[in-house]
């Protein structure tokens, strides 16, 4: 029997509606204030900047404001810091992101963790990790977020079920597995020192596969009624594909995401949810404040 195919667009879009409700909410219960997302753009690489248009274009779609920072690849790191600096500062700013990578001479972490965790909504910062680590409340990192909003979609049970992620990027993997986690699963990660990786994967109820290498997880890797959630991205002869061998695996999953169409929507809806959240934590702390 075929897998269920997890459609990410469809459930963007309604992220990103019930998003657009709830800031026209939030512009009426402030005089008209709506939340704000600064993005910074350093350099030209061709991605990056189509990432960041369609992130700005999603600000619009669901009223949020955008503020675009594009600056030049040379842009010294003192110039960038203060940009950081002066957005933290500003009230209008309800979110940051600083789109990676960033250009050599500059360190993508370091200016990431410069973002006041209030307003990262990319969940990336030193504080947000932790907060997800010890399972309070905070900002969490949007495609993380928005897979397990897919799970979720799917009917997964992750209670006491056995998760795999394969790749443990901090971007990714580290907080997908925190999350997974934090919803009773049994979590373990794999990676390029994992030994039998296949046989770990065939454990799995719940497989999450997030490591760049097109087609890698075969057929015989996955357990029968198995989810997948594939997050690999992979550009070959035939267009655009996952981790997962996409075809073959269907036809032993329960549930499976497609690339594209999978997870990638879910990443720009979950941060325009993160905008949201970030905006209500700051007046809510505003208003203690009073």
């Amino acid at each position: 029997m075929a897998a269920q195919i997890i459609d990410g667009k469809m459930i963007a879009a309604a992220v990103r509606a019930e998003v657009a409700q709830d800031a026209e909410a939030f512009a009426a219960q402030f005089d008209g204030a709506v939340p704000g997302l600064a993005t910074i753009l350093i350099g030209d690489d061709p991605a990056s900047a189509v990432y960041v248009k369609g992130k700005q274009k999603a600000c619009g779609e669901v009223g949020m404001q955008g503020f675009n920072h594009p600056l030049a690849a040379d842009t010294p790191r003192a110039q960038v810091v203060e940009l950081i600096e002066r957005l933290n500062a500003d009230p209008t700013v309800s979110g940051i992101l600083c789109q990676l990578p960033v250009p050599e001479h500059l360190d993508g972490v370091e200016l990431t963790g410069l973002i006041d965790p209030r307003k990262d909504v990319d969940g990336l910062t030193a504080i947000s990790a932790g907060l997800l680590a010890l399972g309070r409340e905070g900002l969490r990192p949007c495609t993380p977020s928005g897979c397990m909003h897919l799970l979720a979609h799917a009917g997964a049970q992750l209670e006491g079920a056995e998760a795999v992620v394969i790749g443990r990027s901090n971007l990714f993997g580290k907080p997908m597995a925190q999350l997974l986690l934090g919803a009773n699963a049994t979590v373990t990660m794999c990676h390029s020192r994992t030994r039998d990786l296949a046989g770990v994967c065939r454990r799995a109820d719940v497989l999450v596969a997030a490591v760049g290498r097109a087609r890698m997880v075969k057929r015989d890797w996955v357990k029968p009624g198995a989810v997948v959630i594939d997050v690999g991205v992979n550009r070959g002869a035939d267009g655009l594909v996952g981790d997962v061998d996409f075809h073959a695996v269907k036809e032993v999953a329960a549930a499976i995401t497609p690339v594209p169409g999978g997870v990638g929507p879910m990443t720009i809806a979950f941060l325009l949810r993160n905008t949201l959240q970030a905006a209500r934590m700051q007046r809510s702390a505003v208003g203690a404040m009073v």
